[in-house]
């Protein structure tokens, strides 16, 4: 497998792994309690490090197909769940979630940055890095 393949799953293990260890810290270190929207995309980040961790050791690269899937579906969710918490009219609509409304927000940082911001970010860097593998497979047949 070539190098720039090995270090793209590296990058989509590491990017992964730290949006999965961020979210358990806001969950069980702060006790922020997740809402369901929340949920959906940890259901989406979670396995992505298990996958790319045997991904790598098998040295497989065709997990990118898998792997961009899931962020694309995860980045989705994570635009909407961004959108509902800093879009007015997207509040005034938004479904009711669960225990903990989907629009609130316990960060903001920089005015700009929530947890759902957070999670599409690590979607986006996951998704693209996806498509760049692709593409390298591509090239070589």
């Amino acid at each position: 497998m070539k190098k720039q393949l090995e270090n793209s799953l590296l990058i989509i293990w590491g990017t992964s792994l730290i949006a999965t260890l961020g979210s358990l810290y806001f969950s069980e270190v702060r006790d922020f309690i997740p809402c369901e929207m929340c949920w959906y995309q940890r259901i989406l980040m979670y396995p992505i490090v298990i996958l790319t961790t045997v991904a790598y050791i098998q040295k497989n690269a065709r997990i990118a197909v898998t792997t961009a899937v899931f962020a694309c579906i995860g980045g989705a969710i994570s635009l909407y769940h961004y959108g509902i918490q800093k879009v007015p009219f997207l509040q005034e609509t938004a479904p009711a979630c669960g225990q903990v409304s989907c629009t609130g927000s316990y960060i903001n940082w920089l005015g700009f940055i929530t947890i759902p911001f957070l999670a599409l970010t690590a979607f986006a860097i996951i998704a693209g890095v996806s498509f760049y593998m692709l593409k390298v497979l591509k090239e070589e047949k």
